[in-house]
């Protein structure tokens, strides 16, 4: 009877109306219940989700599954991939004796497939090129970005607004340079008639965490030509998802620019994308790995900014997943955002673990057919507790889930098989060749020169004609500018004797 009851319960909460792909199936004493089965309807996916549970219980696993189930539904996905373990979406698995167990277990027809993998790189490893110019990140996320505080935050603002006013594109690191180089000398008294007093002392501070930032490899990512979003919400030739990877294994050492960096991706996509509505499926689902580094360091303001992007950009027909090893990683007001949870085990080595885990078991509904507290520790490898809203916005009932599977290879891609993939991808033209239209280092070095040729003339109808000195006929003038090609040139080969080899970014 009890048997008949959980089967009964599983089918009723997880039967939709609309299109959806098997996560896997229930299980209850431990053994897989035939009949059981545990979809997930495209219609909700936009409501985001969380896939949890301590290292070597299978999140990834399960994140790449997913993304398989999208792909085939003709949906895109972009993984943040942190550890670098996934690009082996794009090359077919290989069967085993676990996985025809599995699949038998699981009543699937397993055959092994890749999938289209576009992968995307914020440095100089291989892949394609993921740029934006400062202009785009402005001034609140860069100032996130330096570590500046709230005065220095607030010149930083004023610099962005003279640029726009004077038409000066901030589009890389040495245009930003110039200008700050600008407004400390011979451009100070410009600025300060139309903007207010600037500190010199503060502009000295942003200068120097703009060239360190520049010495870890900024060039790479900041500039043209800048990224366009639309190119993550693809579909292949032959009907699949496009699957993004970008790979930033770098970031888990630096997590406030990691959130930053997210904040911004975040915002390019609401700010980008058309409202939707409830849609069928989703246009994009984003797969944050690692996710704790998101919010590890992040001030309140910038945590605040991720919960409302969260809370908005589902309208826009975008769901985002965050992949943890504890729930308790995830504040509680983007946790209460999340439709589909999906908990592998937890481990209790300490109180602390023990308290985490009973936290963790408070957000998941009650259940007549489990000990949730005590079955946490005890789940196996690519088992899990699931639950999820479904297309009434309704939570379904939390159900022991064993879950399929992937298809494609459990284990990353070779060198060759990641160059050959880079090679043939549509993107690489499109993005790895260096754009550097004119901008701000160009126009303000060219007002400059200009000025200098003027020198000699007005020096000689000095005497004549008195007139009002240029601000561009400071003697620093020369110097600056010799100063400004010193730095870029420093920055670009690598400083301290490095030789030329540039310092990654992230």
């Amino acid at each position: 009877m009890t048997m008949e009851k959980f089967q009964h319960k599983v089918n009723s909460g997880y039967t939709f109306k609309g299109s959806s792909f098997k996560l896997g199936r229930g299980m209850l004493n431990g053994e897989v219940v035939a009949g059981a089965d545990v979809f997930v309807p495209l219609a909700t996916m936009n409501r985001h989700g969380l896939i949890a549970g301590a290292t070597g219980t299978g999140k990834t696993k399960t994140l790449q599954m997913i993304s398989e189930g999208l792909s085939e539904a003709s949906v895109p996905v972009l993984l943040l991939d942190i550890k670098g373990d996934l690009s082996g979406l794009a090359a077919p698995g290989k069967s085993n004796e676990k996985i025809a167990e599995r699949a038998r277990l699981l009543d699937i027809q397993w055959e092994p497939k890749n999938y289209p993998v576009e992968l995307l790189t914020l440095t100089d490893q291989q892949g394609v090129r993921l740029r934006a110019t400062v202009s785009e990140f402005g001034p609140v996320l860069l100032s996130k970005i330096l570590g500046l505080n709230d005065t220095q935050g607030g010149i930083l603002s004023i610099i962005f607004k003279y640029c726009d006013d004077n038409s000066l594109p901030l589009l890389d690191l040495k245009d930003f340079i110039r200008v700050l180089q600008f407004i400390s000398n011979e451009g100070k008294p410009e600025i300060e008639k139309s903007y207010g007093k600037i500190s010199t002392t503060s502009t000295g501070t942003i200068l120097r965490k703009v060239i360190e930032l520049q010495q870890q490899g900024g060039d790479l990512f900041f500039g043209e030509k800048s990224f366009e979003v639309d190119d993550l919400m693809r579909i292949s030739n032959d009907g699949y998802g496009m699957i993004s990877i970008l790979r930033v294994q770098e970031l888990q050492n630096r997590p406030k620019l990691f959130s930053t960096f997210m904040l911004q991706l975040l915002a390019e996509l609401y700010a980008s994308c058309p409202e939707e509505g409830d849609l069928d499926k989703p246009k994009l689902v984003v797969f944050i790995d690692e996710a704790h580094l998101v919010f590890s360091e992040a001030s309140p303001v910038l945590l605040k900014e991720i919960e409302n992007v969260v809370k908005l950009i589902r309208s826009k027909g975008i769901g985002i997943f965050f992949c943890t090893q504890n729930p308790v990683d995830i504040p509680a007001s983007v946790l209460s955002q999340l439709g589909l949870k999906v908990q592998h085990a937890l481990r209790a080595f300490t109180a602390n673990d023990r308290k985490a885990i009973k936290m963790a078991a408070e957000n998941y509904p009650e259940t007549e057919f489990y000990d949730i507290d005590e079955l946490l520790t005890q789940l196996g490898i690519g088992e899990a507790f699931v639950t999820m809203l479904n297309e009434k916005g309704i939570p379904t009932p939390l159900v022991h889930t064993m879950l399929g599977p992937p298809k494609s290879r459990m284990d990353i891609l070779s060198d060759a098989e990641v160059q050959n993939l880079v090679m043939n991808s549509m993107l690489s033209s499109k993005y790895n060749h260096v754009v550097d239209p004119e901008s701000a280092y160009e126009i303000l070095n060219a007002k400059m020169e200009a000025a200098a040729q003027e020198a000699p003339v007005k020096k000689a109808t000095a005497k004549k004609e008195p007139q009002e000195k240029s601000i561009m006929d400071h003697p620093m003038m020369r110097s600056a500018g010799r100063t400004a090609v010193t730095m870029i040139t420093r920055s670009l080969l690598g400083v301290l004797g490095l030789g030329g080899r540039r310092k990654r970014l992230f």
